[in-house]
């Protein structure tokens, strides 16, 4: 199957590597995950890290942890990466119960000086994807401006033993 025009070289080969149900499945949770963290960023300035799942029915649901108290010292009112491995044993422990999964937080690129939405999917089968889309805001809108989807690398976290 050729590359589309619009697609990245590296979109092109990793659609190529999985199967098609799969690569679905994983573009439907980047493309949910996306667009539910942009959401919460231009409605609220922020966003919780969260999961989305898509059941064995094909349904895509939403899986959230309770935010865990940031440790003492620090200035955050959260503890993301606690929320994050909690999210991922959480799913582990469902994951009898959907094909696939992805999950959502707010990182820091570090080298671009940028704030970023990155999601991590992974199916059942093995097949992992995962993507970054830089943000910030604008100083004279105050609004975000958005940067360009780019593929990431992850390691499973839902189906390992």
């Amino acid at each position: 199957m050729a590359a589309h025009p619009e697609e990245t070289p590296d979109a092109g080969s990793w659609r190529e590597s999985v199967p098609e149900a799969s690569a679905t499945d994983l573009e439907n949770l980047l493309g949910t995950g996306v667009g539910a963290a942009q959401e919460q960023l231009e409605r609220n300035g922020g966003f919780l890290p969260f999961a989305l799942v898509v059941q064995n029915d094909g349904e895509v649901r939403l899986v959230a942890v309770t935010p865990a108290d940031a440790s003492d010292g620090s200035d955050a009112d959260f503890d993301a990466d606690t929320m994050i491995r909690d999210l991922h044993e959480l799913l582990r422990q469902h994951r009898d119960e959907f094909r696939a999964a992805a999950v959502v937080c707010d990182i820091t690129l570090i080298e671009e000086d940028s704030d970023a939405i990155h999601v991590a999917a992974e199916h059942q089968d093995g097949s992992l994807f995962a993507a970054v889309l830089p943000y910030a805001p604008n100083p004279g809108t105050r609004e975000l401006e958005f940067g360009q989807l780019s593929a990431d690398t992850n390691e499973p976290a839902v189906w390992v033993d």
